[in-house]
């Protein structure tokens, strides 16, 4: 049964303050599949509410039902003890409701401000719009340049602007959907403070949507727990610690290894390295070598500064580094993506002509993007289209895609990764976070690759779907297949990585085995310092 917090007068009733919001017996249905069951959920002025939950418990459409984005099969909304009719995000924005998204709403092609101010009525004061970025930016730890084009920013500065053009409209009841899932530690722990002080000070009641365990523990006052589109579990965040919400959350215990990247821990021997798992034996030819690579941007920025990696069979290579040193431009370089200006890539022996559309993948080089919307998958396509992206040739005749074997291979790894879906015919935006990302994973591994390269595997996905993901990569190098891996997750390159190689500005400053690691000599070399 589900507990419910005690009045005022301590017997044992509802609630006695007025909730600033009530949803009572939501209920969604998007076909077959059932987002939100008869879902009850009242949120407080002055707490954080945490919604814990699987990739496709339900959480997000809940939230995109209160900000009018998603409307109920069945169920009301109450705001400050009044029944409301939320249709769209105007009503929504008009009750004081605001929401920063988990995937980005943004114009490329604009600039930060312009961003920030979409949707204004009336004559835009471009120096007020700046003037208020800047005031959010510093009390929130979110300093940002109004001037700069959101298409040339990393991920986690595009966050940075989708909480701000939430924030500057000044909602009273703020919903946070993975907010945090593109910022560092220090800028998810000044954003969490920052927003303690707002709801004491301020009277708001802020949601925080997420799977990062850790996160709700420390930020939030209360929690509510969703799995398969139903609350099965509440309690004050006081009374809850890790492996109880993990269970709630999956239905199942979480192995202690997956337990630590999961949830934010490292645990560490006295000397303050982790402890090394059993070491390899690395093959004396390298299957992925890249020597003396450098590229440009756009105005003359070096993007990469003569890199140097090598990632032998059977090897898992973390990459660590604080984001924007490089990273996603590697993993562009080995998609084909990025042309380079010196240097060369080479696989099992033989150099790959960069930038030459398709080189990297027929040379057996298998890629999880970083941003599996931008680069990995095309959400209006179907499961069976996603899977067969890359190299369509294995289910077409004579050119001609052949749906009969487009289908018999979809359902076979449908089964094989356990991708939950309606079927090969599933458009893939109707899957969760955790799925859609089996659906690339499948992709690159049924091509067999001789090197697979994990950028940010397991960026938004919940404890399950990370246990998932790093039990395929030891699979993976298991085997013989070269892994490398870019994280920005160190607990997750601490568990995985059999050598981690630090980057900083376009090259790589420091390597170490897993057992010569320790958090302090790798934090110092992210931040460009001699360890």
């Amino acid at each position: 049964m589900i507990p419910t917090l005690p009045d005022e007068t301590g017997t044992g009733a509802d609630v006695a303050p007025v909730p600033a919001v009530e949803l009572r017996g939501i209920t969604k249905n998007f076909g077959a599949v059932t987002a939100c069951d008869r879902v009850d959920l009242r949120l407080h002025r002055g707490r954080i509410h945490g919604i814990l939950g699987e990739n496709g418990a339900g959480k997000s459409t809940l939230m995109k039902i209160l900000i009018g984005l998603v409307l109920p099969d069945d169920g009301t909304i109450h705001i400050d003890g009044e029944l409301r009719h939320i249709n769209d995000p105007i009503t929504a924005a008009k009750l004081g409701v605001g929401m920063v998204h988990q995937h980005f709403s943004l114009v490329d092609a604009l600039t930060v401000w312009e961003n920030v101010a979409l949707g204004d009525v009336g004559q835009l004061d471009h120096g007020a719009v700046r003037e208020r970025i800047g005031e959010i930016g510093e009390h929130f730890g979110l300093v940002i340049d109004p001037e700069a084009r959101v298409g040339e920013l990393t991920a986690g500065l595009r966050q940075r602007v989708e909480i701000i053009k939430c924030l500057r409209r000044d909602p009273s009841i703020v919903i946070f959907d993975e907010p945090t899932s593109v910022l560092t530690p220090e800028e998810s722990s000044q954003l969490f403070a920052s927003l303690r002080d707002v709801v004491a000070v301020e009277d708001r009641a802020v949601v925080l949507v997420s799977h990062k365990l850790d996160e709700v523990l420390s930020a939030t006052d209360e929690i509510t727990i969703m799995r398969q589109g139903s609350v099965v579990d509440f309690r004050p965040t006081a009374e809850a610690d890790a492996p109880t919400l993990a269970h709630s959350m999956v239905g199942r215990d979480v192995a202690l290894r997956s337990e630590r990247a999961a949830f934010g821990m490292i645990v560490e021997d006295q000397d303050g390295s982790a402890p090394a798992p059993a070491p390899i034996e690395r093959a004396a030819s390298p299957t992925l070598r890249i020597r003396n690579a450098s590229a440009s941007g756009s105005g003359g920025a070096r993007l990469l500064d003569g890199l140097s990696l090598d990632v032998c069979p059977g090897e898992i290579v973390g990459l660590a580094g604080v984001e924007g040193n490089g990273q996603r431009v590697l993993g562009d370089l080995l998609s084909s993506l990025v042309q380079l200006s010196a240097g060369e890539v080479e696989v099992a022996g033989r150099v790959i002509a960069t930038q030459r559309p398709g080189a990297m993948a027929r040379a057996g080089i298998g890629v999880i993007p970083e941003d599996r919307h931008d680069s990995g998958v095309v959400l209006d396509m179907s499961v069976a289209e996603n899977l067969v992206l890359v190299d369509p040739k294995g289910v077409a005749r004579r050119g001609v895609i052949d749906s009969a074997r487009l289908d018999a291979l979809a359902c076979d790894l449908i089964e094989q990764f356990d991708i939950q879906c309606e079927g090969p015919d599933a458009p893939l935006w109707s899957l969760s976070g955790g799925n859609q990302q089996r659906v690339v994973l499948a992709r690159e591994l049924w091509r067999h690759p001789k090197v697979l390269v994990a950028a940010q595997p397991t960026r938004g996905l919940d404890v399950g779907a990370i246990e998932y993901m790093t039990e395929r990569l030891r699979a993976a190098a298991a085997d013989d297949v070269a892994v490398l891996l870019i994280s920005s997750e160190l607990e997750e390159i601490m568990d995985l990585a059999d050598r981690i190689a630090v980057i900083y500005r376009g090259r790589i400053v420091g390597e170490m085995t897993r057992a010569e690691a320790d958090l302090h000599k790798i934090s110092l070399l992210m931040g460009g310092a001699a360890a």
